[in-house]
């Protein structure tokens, strides 16, 4: 007789399914997702590899400290964004804030794709009730289109892991690609491929997967920074570092000329999500379409499969996180103190409220990939990697990117200081203000202090080490 942990956990997952079930009561569509999830667990817990085990390698830890320090600013906001506005729901509020990021963390220290995916799930439906917060017709729609594609994106995933177990019976992840995998015919590699980078790829918001982002502004900007920078679209580019890196390796990747429709996918996201974002009047919106085509950058980074276009990549994740989080505390900092949300009600906003705009123009700076911010850094070591991958071409769209970037923060930040002031000074909260200087900080601090000791940078490092071996 064999023991496990397997049956206990075959017997608890269930029970684990019921308490969600209750909590999403209010939300048949998250509710049946979850009675879903819990009964196809409970089987697959049965089979022989798929096994729940954790490990803390370099690229888990750097996205559980990315995520779990943001998570801290995150919280003070929510604390004067939610009372600000005194919303409903506060405890439920809290209470999936604090679900997401525990299955975030648990995404990152997946041992196996089978456990990735069963707590990249668990951040789907864990997300939903805050997405829907307000519990509008637009909330409920969003909500609905969100469930749709990120449960897309997981039977997506499911079916790879399907054909791995079945093929091989192993989904571990091992530095530089699992070496059972290397004996898969190369169709069953190029479908594993397809459906892991489709399914990644949902939450990564490549083109054309990143129809609900948009919509799903209408959470509370708190999810907004939730969903952008620290959890829930970081783990989809996360799950594509893993696939590339860990799970098929580099070398399978590349014997099969997968990196080619994975950089062609990338490169159309950065051009068409930045383009979009030059449409928007909308300050969120504006900054949904600027995440849609930043995020692309890990995956670009992913497909050059060269150590440089991976630290560049890896430390994208903390650069893009500090940055992106600061513009959308600033949004919710504007929303909640004058009620504006369009670009072109911003006049002047920087007069009013010089320290709040201050922090979004460091932000829009690292953004553009300007020195010393940390994306400048993340943008640098892309840039080289793509010239040892020898891909000028990529060389170009990494600079026309940040062009791009430029055309469409500069306006905001221009007009919100130059122009005429709207009113009195009326400086944000601090509780909105100050985290949004903490982010804001956290964006130079990493650009200028590389060296510092288990920071994202080291780590990113050491990851590039770690799987060249």
């Amino acid at each position: 007789m064999t023991e496990s942990f397997l049956p206990a956990l075959a017997v608890f997952t269930p029970f684990a399914g019921g308490l969600a079930i209750v909590l999403l009561r209010r939300w048949p569509n998250a509710r049946d997702g979850a009675s879903l999830v819990s009964a196809s667990i409970t089987f697959l817990r049965f089979a022989p590899g798929l096994e729940i085990t954790f490990t803390a390698d370099a690229l888990g830890l750097l996205f559980a400290t990315v995520a779990s320090f943001l998570w801290i600013p995150t919280t003070v906001y929510s604390i004067g964004y939610i009372r600000g506005l005194r919303e409903h729901a506060q405890t439920r509020y809290y209470l999936f804030f604090a679900l997401v990021m525990g299955a975030a963390v648990a995404v990152a220290f997946a041992a196996n794709l089978f456990v990735l995916l069963l707590f990249y799930e668990v951040l789907t439906l864990a997300t939903y009730p805050l997405v829907i917060h307000k519990e509008t017709p637009e909330a409920f729609r969003a909500g609905r289109k969100y469930l749709v594609y990120t449960l897309g994106g997981g039977s997506s995933i499911l079916a790879a892991l399907a054909i791995l177990w079945g093929l091989t019976g192993e989904t571990g992840f091992v530095p530089g690609g699992n070496p059972v995998l290397a004996a898969l015919p190369s169709n069953a590699i190029l479908a594993v491929f397809a459906l892991l980078i489709a399914g990644f790829g949902v939450k990564a918001t490549l083109v054309p997967l990143h129809g609900w982002l948009p919509s799903a502004m209408v959470a509370p900007t708190p999810v907004s920074g939730l969903l952008h920078a620290v959890a829930v679209v970081k783990a989809g580019v996360f799950g594509i570092l893993r696939s590339v890196f860990f799970l098929l390796g580099p070398s399978l990747v590349s014997g099969q000329d997968l990196q080619i429709p994975l950089a062609v996918a990338a490169s159309i996201t950065i051009l068409v999500g930045s383009l979009f974002a030059l449409l928007q009047d909308d300050l969120k919106l504006r900054l949904a379409y600027s995440t849609i085509s930043q995020l692309s950058y890990v995956v670009l980074g992913a497909a050059l499969l060269t150590p440089y276009a991976l630290i560049g990549a890896s430390f994208h994740i903390a650069a893009h996180g500090f940055a992106k989080l600061t513009m959308f505390f600033v949004a919710g900092a504007i929303a909640v103190e004058t009620g504006k949300t369009r670009i072109s009600e911003l006049d002047g906003i920087g007069r009013t409220m010089p320290g709040t705009m201050t922090a979004f123009a460091l932000a829009a700076l690292g953004m553009i990939s300007l020195p010393p911010l940390a994306g400048f850094v993340s943008k640098w070591y892309l840039t080289v990697g793509a010239w040892q991958a020898a891909s000028p071409g990529l060389v170009l769209l990494l600079a026309a990117s940040s062009v791009l970037n430029a055309a469409y923060f500069l306006p905001i930040v221009t007009r919100s200081f130059l122009a005429p002031s709207a009113g009195p000074r009326q400086e944000a909260r601090k509780s909105l203000s100050g985290p949004a200087w903490a982010t804001g900080a956290g964006a130079l601090l990493l650009g200028t202090w590389t060296t510092l000791p288990w920071g994202p940078f080291e780590i990113a490092q050491f990851l590039a080490r770690e799987v060249g071996r």
